[in-house]
């Protein structure tokens, strides 16, 4: 399994992070790992298919959102919530929020 290339924190953008979070089912991905703490590719329980998972996945990934590791031959996917806090105090806590509100 190749290694994933992750941003680091320093190199994060908030326009990339905000773009990549406009999408409903990066949200709906994004609401998942914040519920969970981490997810195997696999699990997601969104409507699309496991290429077009992939690419959101991607998009996340690259815009600092969320980290890859491997886990077994599978890989475990997880916000970056404490590098994110840190880089853009509050932003993903209150996306997680909003996405969660009634």
């Amino acid at each position: 399994m190749r290694a994933l290339q992750h941003p680091d924190v320093e190199d994060l953008r908030l326009p990339t992070v905000l773009s990549a979070l406009a999408d409903p089912v990066r949200l709906r991905i994004v609401a998942e790992l914040a519920r969970s703490g981490g997810i195997v590719c696999g699990d997601f329980d969104v409507p699309v298919s496991m290429s077009t998972l992939s690419h959101h996945l991607k998009v996340l990934r690259e815009a600092g959102v969320l980290r890859v590791t491997p886990q077994g031959s599978y890989r475990k996917h997880e916000l970056r919530r404490d590098e994110m806090e840190r880089r853009f105090p509050g932003v993903l806590d209150s996306i997680t929020s909003a996405i969660e509100a009634p």
